[in-house]
């Protein structure tokens, strides 16, 4: 390790290091927009299956309906997890290796410390 290289640059090598997958990978990309598209498309039909249901007097068109709208608020749902899944993935993925990186940072300030100290007591009080 050298006190040269700047903290951005260590942070970006380390996290080379850790294999840690971009979350603008194509795949991620391609769940997000899947929820977003189920999220969208569930209220369509939710909304349609409302219109359907209230504006017949046919109970099974009422029956059809009701069966459209339960299948968009099903959509909706699913849609809303794995917009939330993939979009909280990459946040979470880069948070936790800067946690990481923090708290190596912070052991090898406390090791450097404690090269650094003097067991008799006569060393100076830390900063």
């Amino acid at each position: 390790m050298t006190t040269t290289e700047p903290r951005a640059d260590r942070f970006v090598r380390e996290l080379a290091v850790l294999k840690i997958p971009d979350p603008a990978a194509a795949r991620a990309a391609l769940w997000l927009r899947l929820g977003v598209l189920l999220m969208v498309g569930g209220l369509v039909l939710g909304v349609s299956g409302y219109l359907v249901s209230h504006n017949t007097v046919d109970p099974l068109v009422q029956g059809d309906g009701l069966a459209l709208g339960l299948g968009g608020i099903s959509a909706t749902v699913v849609g809303s997890a794995l917009f939330l899944r993939y979009s909280l993935t990459g946040f979470l993925r880069f948070w936790m290796a800067r946690q990481s990186y923090d708290i190596n940072l912070l052991a090898d300030r406390l090791l450097e410390r404690d090269i650094h100290h003097d067991p008799t007591g006569n060393d100076a009080p830390p900063r």
